[in-house]
């Protein structure tokens, strides 16, 4: 499940930084309290949970590059051991400590007027446990009345835990579990919040 979260939180990370445009000569910062990258895991073929991470970082430079950094160790499962297990036997943070979120953003996207939303599909990459690899993200873009940019995945996005060489840990969390299964693909979804930085 870890492998899902992270996949998860990268994808949503990646798609939620690529719809946020950034604006002529003007760069933008994630607003962490505002944003959370969610993913769903699958146990024993029929039991489903939300996980989430705790801590994310990332902005847009002032040339469009947006890069979002979710924080591994900051994974969140409700479950104290879960969330340990998920740290030291899948995602292997201590080498792998965070999952990085790529993406070019279209100047157009900053120049919506306040209140009014784009669906737009971004090509984000997602560089995970050593590994790299593209995805298109399906997100919705709205002009906040405060200024920022959110950006919500509107269709989830499935991530394989396969791509990124984390099948191994998956069955490791699931022998340790002593459960019969644990999903290898997962949905993930989110929001993501970008907000002019100032001078």
């Amino acid at each position: 499940m870890n492998v899902l979260l992270k996949n998860f939180a990268a994808l949503g990370g990646a798609i939620f930084l690529a719809a946020t445009s950034t604006a002529a000569l003007a760069s933008w910062e994630l607003d962490g309290e505002r944003s959370a990258v969610q993913f769903m895991s699958v146990k024993n073929a029929s039991v489903a949970e939300l996980h989430h991470f705790r801590a994310i970082t990332g902005g847009i430079s002032d040339t469009g590059a947006a890069q979002v950094a979710l924080d591994l160790d900051s994974v969140e499962t409700l479950v104290p051991i879960r969330n340990q297990r998920m740290r030291e036997l899948l995602f292997e943070t201590v080498r792998f400590p965070a999952a990085l979120l790529n993406a070019e953003v279209p100047q157009s996207l900053t120049e919506l007027p306040i209140g009014q939303s784009r669906d737009t599909a971004i090509e984000v990459e997602v560089d995970l446990h050593g590994v790299k690899q593209a995805y298109i993200a399906e997100v919705l873009v709205t002009r906040l009345s405060d200024g920022g940019l959110q950006v919500v995945i509107s269709e989830p996005i499935v991530v394989k835990a396969a791509d990124f060489g984390l099948d191994g840990g998956i069955e490791i969390l699931r022998e340790v579990a002593g459960l019969k299964s644990i999903s290898t693909a997962v949905p993930v979804s989110g929001q993501l919040v970008f907000v002019p930085e100032s001078d």
